[in-house]
């Protein structure tokens, strides 16, 4: 089955062609995936302007289709399927992917699939790892999410833990604002941390009472404080090596608490904040010290992206469960019912 993935719940423009061979072995293979980018549009204002991303998205929908077309050497003749992050995300965004995918699905008479922007990341996951088995738990971590998931099966989702205020992609994003080192800021600060000392400074670690859950709003202000009275000897780039440090550590330390707690083998990671270098090179670690196998998509995969919509979709697609035309675009919408671990 080859299913056409679509993508445009925030900024970038996305679609890719994903093959999947059976319900009882999906085998993903993704032969082509096309990002086209709108940092340089958002950049002079520090982050997303809805309305420029909804424009872009009009203008460069088709192009970028039909170049995932032609890098999988296909044509829409040959698509079994499309499918399309319909929730949550930026709602007139959304609509520009999902207006455009069910007036393909009706003039050429194709099965239609929403998906949930999450779920996708997930699923990312198989792309990059296909020996990744459920059960399995996953952290999401990016600008906007920053959420454990227990995965048990396709489409069997629980929320362990997320964060109560900013997501972890959020806090790299200000702080490195505050830098001035521009937008998007995680990428920026992980360059500029590999010339720092994380041991220069010593940045809070917010814990929730007893549970799981995230909380990084403290150390925004803890760094955007020490940037303004910092001492003399500290560099920019011990400061983002610092931040960086308190970011990883927690998100490493939660994720591999909940694996212990639910008895998996495998943990998951996706997320724009998961191409984060140092957060790669920890789990990595930490998930060979506690004997558990590690999927971790790499970076083009991290990032939003169309292979991830359409794998996704897969198991929906070859089990033959299908949208109508009537699916419509949600700006927010829950994955999954919470279940916040406590004691752990």
């Amino acid at each position: 089955m080859l299913i056409l993935g679509i993508e445009t719940s925030c900024d970038d423009t996305c679609a890719a062609v994903v093959q999947a061979q059976s319900a009882t072995d999906p085998n993903l293979t993704a032969l082509s995936n096309v990002i086209a980018s709108q940092d340089h549009l958002h950049q002079k204002f520090g982050g997303v302007v809805p309305e420029i991303a909804c424009r872009r998205h009009v203008e460069s929908l088709q192009p970028t289709i039909r170049e995932a077309l032609s890098r999988a050497e296909c044509d829409l003749s040959r698509i079994d399927a499309i499918a399309v992050t319909n929730r949550p995300g930026l709602i007139g965004a959304l609509i520009v992917g999902v207006s455009a995918a069910k007036a393909m699905a009706l003039a050429l008479g194709k099965p239609l699939l929403g998906v949930h922007h999450m779920e996708s990341h997930i699923w990312a996951n198989f792309l990059a790892e296909p020996a990744l088995q459920f059960p399995f738990v996953c952290l999401i971590v990016s600008g906007g999410h920053t959420d454990l998931f227990l995965c048990r099966k396709p489409g069997d989702y629980e929320i362990l833990a997320r964060t109560v205020d900013d997501a972890a992609g959020e806090c790299f994003d200000k702080c490195a604002r505050a830098l001035g080192l521009g937008w998007p800021g995680g990428p920026a600060v992980d360059r500029l941390a590999r010339d720092g000392d994380a041991s220069k400074v010593r940045f809070p670690r917010a814990r929730v009472g007893d549970s799981l859950n995230f909380s990084f709003s403290g150390l925004k202000t803890a760094v955007l404080r020490y940037i303004e009275s910092r001492p003399a000897g500290v560099a920019d780039a011990d400061i983002a090596a610092s931040l960086q440090d308190a970011i990883v550590s927690v998100l490493v330390a939660h994720t591999l608490r909940a694996a212990r707690a639910c008895s998996v083998g495998w943990i998951a990671v996706g997320g724009g904040v998961a191409a984060n270098s140092l957060l790669q090179s920890r789990f990595r670690q930490a998930a060979s010290q506690d004997g558990l196998s590690l999927a971790i998509p790499r970076p083009r995969l991290c990032t939003d992206n169309a292979a991830m919509v359409a794998a996704a979709a897969s198991y929906r697609a070859l089990a033959g469960d299908f949208d109508n035309l009537e699916l419509d675009a949600r700006a927010t919408d829950a994955l999954a019912p919470v279940r916040t671990l406590q004691r752990i």
